[in-house]
C-alpha cells in the first residue's frame, strides 16, 4: 500500500531563491511532490503544523570526518558510517561526503572498500583530503604521509574506487598535467587546498579543471599585497567555488565577510567537523568549541551545519535565506546533484525544520521522520 502523503504547513519555506509563507511542502514516500498553497493540499494528505518554523532542504556537508566518538579513518567500518549518519541526521544534515585526511594508501584503500560494501543512508561519497598536498601547508596532516602525485600512485589508489571517491583536495602546484587529468577522467571533483600556490599557479589549476578550494583561508598561501596567493586566485577566478568554516575560530568573522562580499554565491559552508579520538594518526582533543591535536595544533571544528548557518546570520550579517543556500543548493550544485539541496518536485524528501533560535524541530530523510531522541549513550 502506498504511503499517505505528508504536508508541512504553517512554516516559512526556503527553497533556493524561492521563499514563501502560507504554503505547504508536500512529500509522498521518498520524494518531494512540491510546494503549493495550503488550500491546494489534497484532502487525504496528512497535515503537520510546524508552528511557524523554518522549512528548508536537508543540509549538505562536503567535508566531515566523523561525529560523536566516531572518526571514520580510525574506525573504518560500516557500523561507524551508520553511527555517523545517525548523529548527523539529528543535526539536520541529510547528505554528506565522508572525509579522510592524509593517511597511508592502505587506509585510503580500506576506506574505499568499506564504503563500497555498505548501503549508506545519507553519506553520498568519500572526500580524500590528501595525500597529494604541499608539506609547507600541511596543518594537522602528518608530513611523512604526504606524497608527490604520479599517474602510477593515483591509478593504484583508485583501482577499486567504483565511484566511492567523489571529491579530492589537492595542492595544484604539486601536479603535472597528466596526473591531474587522470583524476578528472575519473569524474572526481578537485578542490585546491593545503597549498602554497602562487596566484598564477592557483589560476592555472582552476583553468585546468579544479572547481573549488578547500576551507578558504586555512592551510593555504597567504593573501599578500605582492602575491595574493591561492586566496587571490579564488577571489579573481569567476567560476571557482570555495568552502569555508564559519566557527569564528578557523576563520575570523571579518575575513568571512570579506570573502562573501568578493565571492557571492561561490562561497559555501562546510563543518570540517571531526570527532573525539585517542587512537591512530589523528588524536583529536575537544577544547570546548573546537578540536586540536595533542600538541595543540588546531585540527577540525565542533560545528554542525546549522551552527554555521546561525553564525552566518548572527556574526557575518548574511541573510538567513542566503546562509541556507550556502549549506544546501550551493554544495549540491557543485557536486552535480540536482536531487538534493532543494525542495523541487521529484527531489529526495530530505527536509529540515528549525525554529527562530536555530533549534532543530524535525528532520525527514527520504520521507522518513528522524527520531531526534535517538542516542548511543
Amino acid at each position: 500500500m502506498e504511503k499517505k502523503g505528508i504536508a508541512l504547513v504553517n512554516g516559512h519555506i526556503f527553497n533556493g531563491d524561492n521563499n514563501c509563507l502560507d504554503h505547504a511542502l508536500v512529500m509522498q514516500g521518498e520524494k518531494i511532490v512540491g510546494i503549493c498553497p495550503v488550500s491546494a493540499v489534497p484532502a487525504e494528505t496528512e497535515r503537520i503544523d510546524v508552528k511557524g518554523g523554518n522549512i528548508c532542504p536537508g543540509l549538505v556537508d562536503l567535508q566531515i570526518y566523523g561525529a560523536g566518538d566516531d572518526l571514520f579513518s580510525a574506525e573504518l567500518s560500516t557500523e561507524s558510517i551508520a553511527r555517523i549518519e545517525r548523529r548527523l541526521l539529528v543535526q539536520g544534515c541529510t547528505s554528506f561526503v565522508l572525509t579522510l585526511a592524509t593517511n597511508t594508501m592502505e587506509v585510503f584503500k580500506e576506506a574505499i572498500r568499506i564504503f563500497n560494501s555498505c548501503q549508506p543512508q545519507s553519506a553520498i561519497g568519500l572526500h580524500l583530503e590528501g595525500p597529494f598536498l604541499n608539506p609547507l601547508k600541511r596543518g594537522a596532516h602528518p608530513a611523512e604521509l604526504i606524497v608527490s602525485p604520479s599517474v602510477g600512485l593515483i591509478a593504484d589508489l583508485l583501482d577499486a574506487n567504483e565511484g566511492a571517491v567523489v571529491m579530492m583536495t589537492i595542492a595544484p602546484e604539486q601536479f603535472d598535467a597528466e596526473s591531474m587529468n587522470l583524476l578528472l577522467q575519473r569524474s572526481i571533483l578537485l578542490s585546491a587546498g593545503h597549498s602554497a600556490a602562487s596566484f598564477e599557479q592557483g589560476i592555472q589549476g582552476f583553468d585546468n579543471g579544479i572547481k573549488a578550494a578547500t576551507h578558504l583561508w586555512n592551510a593555504m598561501s597567504s593573501f599578500h599585497h605582492r602575491d595574493i596567493g591561492l586566496p587571490g586566485a579564488v577571489f579573481r577566478h569567476p567560476e571557482v567555488s570555495a568552502s569555508i568554516i564559519v566557527d569564528g575560530i578557523h576563520v575570523d568573522f571579518q575575513a568571512i565577510k570579506i570573502a562573501k562580499e568578493l565571492m557571492g554565491r561561490r562561497l559555501f559552508l562546510i563543518t570540517d567537523a571531526v570527532a573525539a579520538c585517542d587512537k591512530g594518526i589523528y588524536q583529536h582533543v575537544l577544547h570546548g568549541d573546537h578540536y586540536a591535536l595533542p600538541d595543540g595544533t588546531l585540527s577540525g571544528s565542533a560545528l554542525s551545519l546549522l551552527d554555521a548557518i546561525r553564525n552566518c546570520v548572527q556574526y557575518v550579517d548574511i541573510p538567513l535565506e542566503e546562509a541556507i543556500r550556502m549549506a544546501t543548493c550551493y554544495p549540491a550544485n557543485l557536486i552535480g546533484r540536482s536531487d538534493i539541496g532543494n525542495l523541487d518536485e521529484g527531489s529526495w524528501a530530505n527536509v529540515l525544520v528549525f525554529d527562530t533560535d536555530f533549534n532543530v524541530h524535525s528532520v525527514y530523510c527520504k520521507g522518513e521522520k528522524v527520531d531526534l531522541t535517538f542516542s548511543y549513550t
